[in-house]
């Protein structure tokens, strides 16, 4: 059995004390397909054959508890030394280190695809090897970051060079598409396709921030328009910046867009992180109590990321809580996860908020969320943010793989029948 990855797995080093361990590893991966395999008894064993070796393996497989080098210190060193190969951790500890060790791989720039308990298996290999997908590809360095100015970033919010990519949120039980997000991309004319992380700083720093969040409410509710006279009316939802919130008029100014429109304002659903009302509580109370006078949708995003969650939650009237992808990608594989998910899954339940879990990249995790009772997902697994006149064509597409989506229905009953939009933009 050879399994599909996005990278050629064709040798492997094997880093473990255990000769047995070693032995039992090499074994499963020569089942899965791979030929060339070396192994090492310790970290300084890996790095040495690593420097000797003209080509570098595919692959490493690494134990944690080892004489001389432990794992640990091993994947420090290869960030040390500037060797990035993809990665899987392997222990018998408790799954606490086990992701504590991950995380830090990852916080190291290294390309770590996943910690497993052993004893291993052929089925948790192929599961961090198939489920990793496209963030297999190693990370792009600081070289390939576009630079860009506050003169040019003005600019592109006047002529509208950025603009909403929309991901679609769909019902969990169902897979029925519920809403979208609406998430900035900047079509620079020479630069390509910029992503918000490279440009969300300097429109906050410059305070371009405000003309930005409005243009991106524009477009959105100009689109919701379309797709209401279709037929087709959806919940947007549009990230607002915590400068925003501090802006006592902010709020007015959204109102006034919103009735230019036309469009209720429980279509148009904003999302705030959780540190985003920390800076000026009172004008931000008092900008997201209006918000919600006047209807609008407010949800918690990346909940789980920050210290003031339930702090938060206590004191502003949001109707949404979204589980931060940290909690959700994975779950399946991770029991503390789990518990954390399912905990921030009951509490809302209990406040009456609707749930939304992000960065659903695995049909194990799609599962999982079904059975802990999530409303809404959203993620890769279910489509990745595009331009508003791809949507139609990818509900025509997500429609025919609903079956794989939902859980098995009782005898009798019959899937619910969404229509499409009449056409794309």
């Amino acid at each position: 059995m050879r399994i599909k990855t996005s990278f050629p797995l064709e040798t492997l080093l094997v880093v473990d004390d255990s000769a047995l361990q070693r032995l039992h590893t090499v074994g499963l991966m020569r089942d899965l397909g791979v030929e060339m395999i070396y192994e090492a008894g310790n970290g300084h064993e890996a790095l040495e054959l690593l420097s000797l070796l003209k080509l570098p393996p595919s692959l490493l497989i690494v134990d944690l508890e080892m004489p001389g080098m432990d794992g640990v210190e091993f994947i420090q060193q290869l960030q040390v030394r500037d060797i990035n190969i993809p990665l899987i951790v392997a222990s018998s500890r408790e799954n606490a280190l086990l992701t504590s060790v991950e995380t830090m791989t990852g916080a190291l720039g290294l390309h770590v695809l996943g910690a497993l308990q052993k004893p291993l298996t052929e089925e948790k290999i192929v599961g961090v090897l198939t489920a990793a997908g496209d963030p297999l590809l190693p990370p792009r360095k600081n070289e390939d970051v576009p630079s860009v100015s506050e003169e040019e970033l003005a600019a592109a919010i006047t002529a509208q060079q950025i603009i909403p990519y929309y991901q679609p949120k769909v019902d969990i039980r169902s897979g029925m598409l519920k809403g979208v997000e609406a998430l900035a991309r900047w079509q620079h004319p020479e630069k390509g396709m910029i992503a918000p992380v490279h440009f969300i700083g300097l429109a906050e720093q410059s305070g371009l921030i405000h003309e930005l969040t409005f243009s991106m409410l524009e477009q959105s509710m100009r689109q919701a328009v379309l797709w209401n006279s279709r037929g087709f009316a959806l919940k947007v939802a549009v990230n607002l910046s915590t400068l925003s919130l501090d802006v006592p008029s902010f709020g007015q100014k959204v109102a006034d867009l919103l009735a230019q429109h036309a469009l209720p304002a429980e279509q148009i659903v904003l999302e705030i992180t959780e540190s985003s009302v920390s800076s000026n509580l009172g004008n931000s109370l008092g900008t997201l109590a209006r918000f919600r006078l006047k209807g609008f949708g407010l949800s918690i995003d990346d909940y789980g990321t920050g210290f003031s969650s339930m702090q938060q939650l206590a004191r502003i009237p949001f109707t949404e809580l979204k589980v931060d992808r940290t909690f959700v990608h994975g779950a399946h594989m991770r029991p503390h996860l789990r518990v954390i998910l399912q905990s921030a899954l009951d509490m809302a339940k209990r406040l009456e908020l609707v749930t939304v879990a992000e960065g659903i990249e695995a049909i194990e995790d799609w599962r999982l969320l079904q059975e802990s009772g999530c409303m809404i997902g959203q993620g890769y697994l279910i489509g990745r943010p595009m331009p508003a006149n791809e949507l139609p064509t990818w509900l025509k597409g997500h429609h025919r793989r609903l079956h794989e989506l939902r859980p098995l229905l009782p005898s009798g009953m019959q899937p619910e029948v969404q229509p499409s939009p009449v056409k794309s933009d």
